[in-house]
């Protein structure tokens, strides 16, 4: 397979996420009304779809032609943009890579220019809690006085090492593990449209494996078809 199966099947849509419909439900009114917050918590473990959310959510408030039911369009500039990693009024800030200091000192000095394209500048800060006490307060003046073009998306792990001030500031969200169930049938519906099978009991071992990851479910199912893959080349050789 030339596409990483978690890359191919990302999802697109707040439709296509897979156990989080308590958010998403409420996201897609939020986007529906143009109530939308200016500053966003995702909490969760990885791989429960933090990152694809707020992906999704860029471009639903961003979306040229968004549908009636907040979802987007996928299709336009804006859509089509943000889901190759091109859109120019889209920010991601991995907090983990250098606690973010430069990052969010360069955020405060360009935060007052306009979108060049969206109706919205958006910043997703991944791993929010890793930044430092100096990161976090520059971040804390920010998120009292947003501009009204701007939306912060943070994304954490382990929300109990945020400030209070700044869990005071944001709309926050529970991202939950999938069930054996769901990450079963995710799979499932994956092996079908790839015209795949897994051999004996290995889909148990990667649904108990994954833990309720999605994210890992996709990585060790590609490992595990890759390595059928490879097995059966070799007969054919012998």
């Amino acid at each position: 397979m030339s596409t990483v199966l978690y890359r191919k099947y990302r999802a697109q849509t707040f439709d296509e996420l897979v156990g989080q419909d308590h958010i998403t439900k409420i996201l897609k009114n939020a986007v529906k009304s143009n109530q939308l917050s200016h500053a966003f918590l995702f909490v969760g473990s990885r791989g429960t779809g933090k990152t694809s959310t707020a992906r999704i959510l860029s471009k639903a408030v961003n979306c040229l032609k968004p549908k009636k039911d907040g979802n987007p369009c996928n299709k336009c500039e804006v859509c089509t943009s943000i889901s190759n990693g091109t859109f120019m009024d889209m920010i991601e800030i991995d907090a983990a890579s250098n606690r973010g200091i430069d990052q969010i000192r360069e955020l405060k000095e360009r935060i007052e220019f306009v979108p060049s394209k969206g109706r919205f500048k958006i910043y997703v800060i991944d791993e929010v809690h890793m930044l430092t006490t100096e990161a976090f307060n520059a971040l804390l003046k920010t998120l009292e006085e947003p501009p009204e073009h701007v939306i912060f998306i943070l994304a954490t792990t382990d929300v109990h090492k945020l400030p209070a001030t700044i869990l005071s500031r944001c709309q926050r969200y529970d991202f939950r593990l999938g069930t054996e169930e769901e990450i079963r049938t995710t799979l499932e519906d994956i092996l079908s449209k790839e015209k795949l099978k897994v051999e004996g009991k290995g889909l148990d071992i990667i649904v108990r494996n994954a833990r309720g990851s999605y994210r890992d479910a996709l990585s060790l199912l590609d490992v595990v078809v890759n390595s059928q893959m490879r097995s059966e080349d070799a007969k054919k050789i012998t």
